[in-house]
């Protein structure tokens, strides 16, 4: 099943933590820096053409921790080329294809994104972000010049890829944000500041509404929020910003195939004060983060729980854009 382990980061690290990979080629203050993707390689990509009307572009979540390169040096940045650190990201990029994309095409860059350590402190994700923002940003320029040829698009990203989903949006211009059918940030906050000062943002009110951004963040109560209060958030179960509440019925884990699972029954509600997506019911226990997770926050389930929705959302909002 290709969804095997998608939204898991954990057994990855397990993989890359212990692996040694010849990170090529610059040694800085801050450990060796692999080699720059090149995004006109096809192994610099993965891809999907169903043919369809729409793209979505997606950015993926942290699936590296800091290793060791060839001459014992630490490196914090995955080798787009090392076959190790390739695997966990393609397992990613193959099941939130498979999860989401319906029949939209799908595309998503391999990218030096930073590891799972760097996000221990703000200061040190702040500067590390630089490199992989860099990178997808070179990735979204190549896809828009030869690979979208004008088709409407959608904007997704998970966690680190969220953030620079974000960044992306900040540097968008009018042309590109025409086409761009809505920005799925998932796993990171929106602040005001951000809503404020960025135009492109437009929180979704509905389940149809377009050139909108989507952002939740699931939790069993405020305690065991991970992000500063969101700005913008909606249910992705009844695709409402009030606190109705809606009941979700789904499997509750990505670590094991769908028929060898009892669905859990979720209550679904977004508070309105902490703008945190409230969930009762799950009874998955192996979703907490390595290092940065908390039990009942529910970060690493965040497209797994939604998944129908998403892919139903997502085909219903490029359906509206057209017409």
């Amino acid at each position: 099943m290709k969804t095997r382990n998608y939204l898991e980061t954990t057994m990855s690290l397990v993989a890359v933590l212990f692996a040694i990979v010849a990170c090529s080629t610059k040694q800085t203050a801050d450990g060796v820096i692999p080699a720059e993707p090149n995004y006109e390689e096809s192994s610099q990509w993965y891809i999907t053409d169903r043919q369809g009307d729409a793209d979505i572009f997606y950015i993926i979540s942290t699936e590296t921790g800091d290793y060791p390169s060839a001459d014992g040096s630490m490196c914090h940045y995955a080798d787009t080329y090392a076959d190790s650190l390739r695997l966990p990201m393609l397992s990613e990029m193959e099941g939130v294809d498979t999860l989401l994309s319906g029949k939209l095409n799908f595309y998503t860059p391999y990218y030096r994104q930073c590891s799972l350590q760097s996000f221990m402190s703000d200061s040190l994700a702040s500067k590390r972000m630089q490199l992989p923002i860099a990178d997808v940003r070179r990735s979204f320029a190549y896809y828009l010049k030869r690979m979208n040829q004008g088709r409407p698009f959608i904007l997704c990203g998970f966690s680190q890829g969220a953030l620079i989903a974000l960044e992306l949006m900040r540097e968008m211009d009018d042309e590109t944000y025409r086409r761009m059918v809505a920005a799925y940030i998932i796993g990171t906050s929106i602040s005001q500041e951000m809503l404020n000062d960025n135009p492109r943002i437009r929180p979704a009110q509905r389940a149809d509404d377009t050139g909108v951004t989507i952002c939740y963040n699931s939790v069993r109560d405020a305690s065991c929020a991970l992000w500063p209060r969101s700005a913008v958030a909606i249910n992705p179960v009844n695709w409402q910003t009030d606190d109705t509440e809606a009941t979700l019925m789904t499997e509750p884990t990505p670590l094991l195939p769908v028929d060898q699972q009892k669905k859990d029954t979720l209550k679904v509600h977004l508070d309105t004060t902490s703008n945190l997506l409230f969930v009762s019911g799950y009874t998955a226990t192996d979703y907490i983060l390595p290092l940065i997770g908390c039990e009942g926050n529910y970060h690493s389930r965040e497209i797994w729980l939604y998944r129908d929705q998403l892919r139903e959302n997502m085909q219903q909002r490029v359906s509206a854009f057209r017409q």
